[in-house]
């Protein structure tokens, strides 16, 4: 994938929140000054379409989770409609990135240069640049 000098990669999954920014070329990425913003988690109507009884029983649907990738696209959101990013890639868990996009402001979705359905939270950084350089 190409990812522009500059871009701002967001690693999301239901519990954590990282902000990179690439630092190196279009296809050899080198993302630095990680950043991980304080969320607060209030957006809890944004599991209730997952609250069937399967969900339920088994416990596959956590509220919490969803919450956090609600307020991780809400932050993306205010950033993006300030003018603070330009270009941003999304890389999530499928479940949280799911969640995200039925939050995306207009302004968010035209600054969006791509998403990636891969959990690379914890991983080492060298690893989620071949990650997007594979992409």
């Amino acid at each position: 994938m190409k990812l522009p000098h500059k871009a701002h990669v967001a690693i999301v999954d239901g519990e954590n929140f990282t902000v990179m920014q690439n630092k190196g070329q279009p296809f050899e990425p080198r993302l630095e000054g990680a950043q991980k913003p304080d969320l607060t988690a209030s957006n809890f109507s944004a599991g209730v379409r997952h609250q069937d009884d399967i969900g339920q029983r088994t416990g596959a649907t956590d509220l919490n989770e969803l919450a956090h990738g609600a307020a991780a696209a809400e932050w993306l959101n205010a950033k993006a409609i300030s003018g603070e990013l330009t270009d941003v890639l999304v890389i999530a868990d499928p479940k949280t990135l799911g969640e995200m996009r039925r939050h995306y402001h207009s302004e968010l979705e035209k600054r969006l240069i791509g998403e990636i359905d891969k959990t690379v939270t914890g991983e080492p950084t060298e690893r989620i640049e071949k990650v997007i350089a594979a992409a």
